[in-house]
């Protein structure tokens, strides 16, 4: 009988009739009870399959709440003159991702063919074959994977703002959620994947790498898609000198922005890296007590720690370096904290994610100094924040990972870290996944930027990147104000290199 194995029904019919009860009677109950405990166990299975797909759900509702983080991260950073235009970059981020993502972009993440491919995923084209209880997809984990897409598409944003052309956003956006994207994910998380883990047959170096939530799936792609971009544009005007020395300062416009976007991707990354465990009434294995919903718990303290560390670290190291608390460093280190994390979350022990944050800090205040000497201008240090932090990480993760909390999170048969005594198979699966994604995303990603510049789509013109994107492309003003020296509208502007001091900084 369905519910009951192991002749279940036979044992409570010799039960019965043991204690006097005709063998026909007693199959009869043994029947009844049997059917009872199918009903019971299928309504079991449905209500922890609906917790999972609620807990699902808000896991994607607070990973998309980061879009609100980063439009007000992106705001705040840029000067006032290009706040509309890195507003609309932001929407239009997730609109035309969500449109490739659905076309092509889930498929070629999480499609399983008939021969099941491990570089490219063969079907789910349009949801089409969704949901697809065989490899237990569902509407919830492609949305869930969709608010993963269109993140690493915002990090790329902040790197080329204040300098691009509207137009440019759309092509790169939708390719880089459309196809460049989803073959890293499909590396890394599918269980066909040759890459990553999470693979189910052939792992590399019989472990594959860990990155639990993305450190280089999303962080690291999103961050070296941006740092090629703003390579090949270049510094926006004024940023540096023509003997290469720094030029006007431009940081950000307002403060209180940045500090509301930190704390809004603050609290999207409490989805962003917990739920990445995708379901919740899992229990370990040889435990009836801890699962799932213990290791999501760990993972957030983890995260937060990462952050704090990172947080901490800049702020006192920038006082010592100039004086003065710098708010906007301190949020830039508590993301990087996040971003560095990400990898192993799940699997190193929250002492680690302290650790993690800390040298997390010194990674993107190292790549910044390495970013002004070498003239690379990056608005939002999102390039150095996002794909050097990121790929810290990844590495940090092959050192320090735990061997319970891998089996826990991946199962048995993977590596754990060098440092706690798991050799250095994970750490060389770790550095192949680095080297992988920076390769793949240069030989994707610059042929598209470099077409993009040749066609002239690129970047805007010197007198609209004076006169600000908000009059020259959007209509308007952000912030609206007597005696604005530019008329609404005017494309007119200093046709000077470095322009009037006045209006490269703020209108």
């Amino acid at each position: 009988m369905v519910g009951c194995v192991d002749n279940d029904e036979g044992i409570f019919a010799g039960l019965l009739n043991s204690a006097g009860m005709s063998a026909e009677r007693s199959n009869q109950v043994g029947e009844l009870v049997c059917s009872k405990f199918d009903v019971v166990s299928t309504a079991l299975s449905s209500q922890s399959m609906a917790v999972d797909s609620i807990y699902l759900l808000f896991s994607t509702y607070l990973v998309f709440s980061m879009q609100i983080g980063f439009a007000m991260l992106c705001a705040g950073s840029v000067r006032a003159k290009n706040t509309m235009n890195v507003m609309l970059t932001n929407v239009v981020d997730a609109a035309a991702g969500a449109i490739s993502f659905y076309l092509f972009g889930f498929g070629f993440a999480f499609g399983r063919g008939s021969q099941n491919n491990a570089f490219i995923g063969s079907n789910f084209y349009g949801l089409r074959e969704m949901p697809d209880h065989v490899d237990a997809f569902d509407y919830s984990f492609f949305l869930f994977q969709w608010a993963f897409a269109i993140a690493a598409a915002g990090i790329t944003s902040g790197s080329i703002a204040e300098r691009t052309q509207f137009a440019a956003y759309l092509v790169y956006s939708s390719f880089l959620t459309g196809f460049v994207y989803p073959m890293v994910a499909h590396w890394v998380w599918s269980v066909d994947g040759w890459l990553g883990a999470a693979a189910t047959g052939h792992r590399l170096f019989g472990v594959g790498a860990i990155d639990f939530a993305g450190g280089g799936v999303v962080h690291m792609v999103g961050g070296v898609a941006g740092l090629w971009g703003a390579f090949i544009e270049g510094p926006r005007l004024g940023k540096f000198t023509r003997d290469g020395k720094p030029g006007l300062d431009m940081r950000g416009h307002n403060a209180s922005l940045v500090v509301l976007g930190s704390f809004l991707l603050w609290f999207g990354w409490f989805g962003f890296n917990p739920g990445s465990f995708v379901r919740i009434l899992v229990p370990f294995r040889g435990s009836s007590f801890e699962g799932n919903w213990t290791g999501v718990g760990r993972t957030a303290i983890t995260t937060t720690l990462a952050g704090c560390s990172g947080a901490l670290t800049t702020l006192f190291a920038r006082r010592w370096m100039t004086g003065h608390w710098l708010v906007t460093d301190v949020c830039n280190g508590l993301l990087a904290g996040f971003a560095a994390v990400t990898a192993g979350c799940a699997v190193v022990e929250p002492w680690a994610g302290v650790a993690c944050g800390f040298g997390a800090a010194w990674v993107l205040m190292g790549l910044n100094c390495v970013a002004q000497r070498l003239n690379y201008d990056d608005p939002l240090e999102a390039a150095q924040l996002h794909g050097g932090c990121g790929a810290w990480g990844l590495l940090f993760t092959g050192l320090f990972a735990t061997e319970k909390y891998v089996l826990e999170a991946y199962g048995p048969g993977r590596g754990h870290g060098l440092l706690m005594g798991g050799g250095g198979r994970l750490l060389a699966a770790q550095l192949v996944e680095i080297v992988v994604v920076i390769g793949w995303v240069t030989v994707t990603m610059v042929p598209c930027f470099w077409f993009l510049n040749r066609s002239n789509l690129l970047r805007i013109s010197s007198a609209d990147e004076i006169a600000g994107m908000d009059l020259t492309s959007h209509g308007g003003r952000a912030y609206h104000h007597e005696g604005s020296f530019v008329k609404p509208n005017s494309r007119e502007g200093s046709k000077s290199h470095h322009g009037d001091y006045y209006a490269a900084q703020q209108f």
